[in-house]
């Protein structure tokens, strides 16, 4: 992992992709790149899907994400 990798920061997480990928597509059209990790669990369909963004969008993420109200 590269250094440039670890200096996202969560800014959202559900147990549902489809809130991950409207929220992704939203980030998209503010032009804020995102990234996501999938940490469920298939087997038992437990878990949460974090999603992540540079250290200098995070608030206009925040902002985003909270008038999306998923």
């Amino acid at each position: 992992m590269n250094e440039e990798s670890q200096n996202w920061e969560l800014v959202y997480s559900a147990d549902q992709e489809y809130k991950i990928v409207i929220i992704t597509d939203l980030l998209a059209e503010a032009d804020i790149v995102s990234h996501f990790i999938n940490k469920k669990d298939n087997s038992y369909n437990f878990g949460f899907i974090e999603l992540f963004v540079r250290p200098d969008d995070v608030l206009k993420a925040k902002n985003i994400i909270e008038k999306a109200k998923l």
